[in-house]
């Protein structure tokens, strides 16, 4: 629970609160404590006092305006289950009306009265998030698809390298047969783009009538890393370019099948600028230029957007980003700063594509549809660079993460990508699907998990096999092989008991 105070520094009003959390069970309760101003006196005994009992207090809007306060709490308020105001300040209803999902609050002063009759009662009160209704199944599987030329020249076609592209239809059998009945695909627009505005689609259309004939639903990715040569992605031709690609397709998918269609317009453009606009690892290999990158992407998602609703006004889009979380070291109080900007970055894409941010790129909340969360092992790391796993202290639950993205735009969630290598698959997998089992308890709409990679493949620098899928690098006469213990979790979660009465039958 997360207590806060209108002000630490009163001498009455601290006293009741030291009071309260002393009565408190400490083996049922984890405390946090915001005050959000100093009072009239030295808040410092108290606030030593409140951290010797074991509160977790944070004390930084003593030096921080009402409006960087009230952000500070949004940030904050998804770590806990309950928040209990202590006196009367701005700074917490404004948190609270930013959010699009928040905490119970606890209501009336915490310390007098009955208080755990009435925390009890804000618990009881918080809704579950419906049943997962948007996709053809909960567990899903994604084909890596990406299209990238490396810096040695060489393009990448994660697809052809798999040979998904000559196997899709035992591909999507397989896994249909797993229950993962939707599925993340891709076009690669390089080899469907033969000269500028002309399109050949031999290299998607058997994907398609694959998809139809296994009764597969596909969210198809436009734009996977990968474009057509000769075409420059900082010009600004590339927008128009990459919105007629996107009606064609669109067009050409609803003269194969009539399925209300899920889109992908862009994957993953907080990374795709980051690692090739900032630090020239991907193409276009740029440096210090991620936000410009980011912006075009932006620019050519929405405008992509325009031209699928525009052909089917039914058309849905997964907007797929990195979900990621830094965090400061407590040992440097200037890493605090420079830790949430770090963090904030990720929502610029989100925002762009919203048109909370640089809204002349034509952006609008409509456009912002289902919010795809790409998150692995290293998606939460220190200010110094180091990568953290989910036993180290600072680690950050997945469930407040996602808690976070939906209170901020209210949006449905997928996890569109999740994974890991090595025999970690199934503990990984039942990690994240417990995750995501806490947030929907707690009213967050996560519709999916995707595994993602689903298949192994050959790693994007060294061609070396990543053993990260479900199924196997290779298709064979009987289908591809399947990673056992994986298969088992993900059969599991599904229903109790399906994976007995499956590997029974």
């Amino acid at each position: 629970m997360l207590l806060v105070p209108a002000r630490l520094g009163d001498a009455a009003a601290d006293r009741d609160l030291l009071r309260f959390v002393r009565s408190l069970p400490r083996e049922r309760y984890r405390l946090g404590a915001i005050p959000c101003a100093r009072g009239a006196g030295d808040p410092g005994p108290t606030l030593d006092r409140l951290r010797g009992l074991g509160v977790e207090v944070d004390d930084a809007p003593f030096g921080l305006s009402l409006e960087d306060t009230v952000e500070l709490l949004v940030r904050a308020l998804p770590r806990w289950d309950a928040v209990a105001p202590w006196g009367e300040a701005p700074d917490l209803p404004m948190a609270l009306a930013r959010m699009a999902l928040h905490p119970p609050v606890i209501d009336g002063a915490p310390g007098v009265g009955d208080w755990e009759r009435r925390i009890a009662r804000a618990l009881a009160g918080v809704a579950p998030a419906p049943a997962p209704s948007l996709f053809a199944s909960v567990m899903q599987g994604g084909w890596e698809c990406s299209t990238h030329v490396r810096r040695d020249g060489r393009r990448l076609d994660v697809i052809a390298a798999t040979g998904h592209d000559l196997h899709a239809e035992a591909d999507y059998r397989q896994l249909g047969a797993l229950g993962l009945r939707t599925q993340r695909d891709g076009l690669r627009w390089h080899l469907i783009e033969t000269a500028p505005e002309t399109y050949d689609f031999a290299s998607w259309t058997p994907m398609l009538e694959a998809a139809r004939r296994t009764g597969t639903q596909v969210i198809w990715d436009l734009l996977h890393y990968g474009w057509p040569e000769g075409l420059d992605i900082w010009g600004p031709e590339f927008v128009g370019r990459f919105a007629a690609f996107a009606r064609a397709a669109a067009l050409h998918r609803r003269a194969v099948a009539d399925e209300a269609p899920f889109w992908c317009p862009v994957n993953e453009m907080s990374f795709h600028a980051w690692a090739g606009g900032d630090v020239g690892y991907l193409n276009p290999f740029g440096r210090g230029r991620g936000f410009e990158l980011k912006c075009q992407l932006a620019a050519a998602a929405i405008a992509a957007m325009r031209e699928l609703r525009a052909v089917d006004p039914r058309a849905r889009f997964v907007h797929c980003e990195p979900l990621i979380a830094v965090h400061p070291d407590p040992a440097t109080p200037a890493s605090r700063t420079d830790a949430e900007r770090q963090t904030g970055y990720q929502f610029q894409a989100f925002d762009l594509i919203a048109g909370r941010l640089w809204p002349m790129l034509g952006g609008r909340e409509g456009f912002l549809d289902v919010l795809g969360v790409n998150y692995y092992w290293n998606n939460q790391r220190l200010w110094t660079g180091e990568e953290i796993d989910v036993d180290h202290p600072s680690h950050v639950p997945l469930s407040d993460l996602l808690f976070g993205l939906h209170a901020r735009y209210g949006r449905p969630l997928l996890i569109a990508e999740t994974g890991v290598e090595g025999d970690r698959r199934a503990a990984w997998f039942r990690h994240v699907a417990a995750e995501v089992g806490r947030a929907r308890a707690r009213g967050v709409p996560v519709e999916g998990i995707c595994l993602y990679p689903i298949a192994n493949h050959p790693g994007w620098d060294d061609d070396r096999d990543c053993p990260n899928g479900l199924l196997g690098a290779h298709p064979g006469p009987r289908g591809r092989a399947v990673h056992g213990s994986l298969a088992q979790a993900v059969l599991e979660a599904q229903e109790p008991g399906a994976a007995r009465r499956r590997a029974a039958g």
